[in-house]
């Protein structure tokens, strides 16, 4: 990272931060501020370690505006997978791209928490999932998934999905991709045409969230496209310029019945504006449930368009939320037309 960043490697942007001790600033690598002495800089995995260790973001190089966008150099590789996401891609193959299979491991180790082939598998067998509900073979669906054997195929699928692949027919499926946004990147699932998930990637019950609504709906997930999620970008994107209050993205919510209330109630406090917890209970016409109401609101698995973001202590103060109080508080300043975002291009 220091002979990256002193010498402002493209290739390393996004992968990490550099913040510099005494300015209290982080910088990308490729910032083109003057460098600072090499003792008097500090390395942070992304932007919200960085601020949560006291710096704040460069306004040369904007680090917050990378946030989940996957670094020039990884893009080839990227686009072979989400072209022919049936190929099976070896080590041997990312090293005929002029790439080195350890270093494409350790970004996806790092932002998708697996290696580069355990995310390729688990696209190959969301591929493979999708081939058989529309009719093809398993033995087909095998071989075209760049699987060697019916039999490894089979057991690969029934491993992932518990059932066997001649019942993905009348199986169910979750879509699930990383969306880039200035305030870090955000998992995205679809289910049924609906989004059912929006999460940023670092919060903490992101994994739980995913175990309860794989339960509830029934469904296995799988890394995947599905038309929904340019949709979900583009008003994330108008959201975050400024220009959209509303969202019209469809919505599947599966919940307890208090929990959809919640919910609903979440969705009816104008842009720009807060509730308390109190608040919102005596809405619900139950003024003795506010932590009722609190604990449903952190259960809420669409953020930003679910707006928990804006309800807050009745002291007035930004408590209780999953992606962060820092992220509470630029959405709210967002909102009150204090700040807007660019959003990065790119993304996967």
């Amino acid at each position: 990272m220091v002979k990256a960043f002193f010498a402002k490697d493209t290739e390393f942007d996004g992968v990490f931060v550099a913040g510099v001790k005494t300015t209290g600033i982080f910088c990308r690598p490729v910032c083109g501020a003057r460098k600072p002495k090499e003792e008097n800089v500090e390395f942070f995995t992304g932007p919200r370690e960085a601020l949560l260790h006291g710096y704040r973001p460069c306004k040369v190089c904007r680090p917050m505006e990378t946030g989940g966008t996957p670094p020039e150099w990884l893009k080839p590789l990227l686009d072979i997978l989400e072209r022919s996401p049936g190929d099976r891609i070896t080590d041997q193959d990312i090293r005929e791209m002029g790439l080195e299979p350890n270093r494409v491991r350790r970004w996806f180790k790092e932002h998708h928490s697996m290696t580069f082939q355990a995310h390729q598998r688990l696209i190959r067998l969301g591929y493979a999932f999708g081939r058989i509900r529309q009719g093809e073979t398993v033995t087909g669906t095998a071989f075209n998934s760049g699987y060697e054997s019916v039999s490894g195929f089979a057991d690969a699928f029934s491993r992932q999905t518990g059932k066997p692949p001649k019942d993905a027919r009348s199986g169910r499926i979750i879509l699930v991709t990383r969306v880039p946004t200035p305030l870090g990147p955000m998992l995205t699932g679809v289910y049924d045409g609906k989004l059912c998930l929006l999460e940023f990637m670092d919060r903490r019950m992101l994994e739980t969230q995913l175990d309860i609504l794989s339960s509830r709906t029934r469904a296995s997930i799988f890394p995947g496209e599905d038309p929904l999620f340019k949709q979900v970008k583009r008003e994330l994107e108008e959201y975050f310029a400024g220009e959209r209050r509303s969202f019209s993205v469809p919505l599947y919510c599966p919940g307890t019945g208090f929990q959809k209330k919640v919910w609903e109630v979440l969705m009816d406090i104008p842009y720009g504006t807060t509730r308390s917890y109190g608040e919102q209970a005596k809405i619900l016409g139950n003024p003795k449930a506010v932590r009722a109401v609190a604990r449903a609101n952190g259960e809420n698995r669409i953020a930003v368009i679910i707006p928990c973001h804006r309800v807050i202590g009745a002291d007035g103060k930004l408590v209780g939320y999953g992606g962060g109080v820092w992220r509470k508080n630029a959405l709210l300043a967002l909102e009150r037309g204090e700040r807007c975002f660019t959003f990065p291009d790119g993304g996967e």
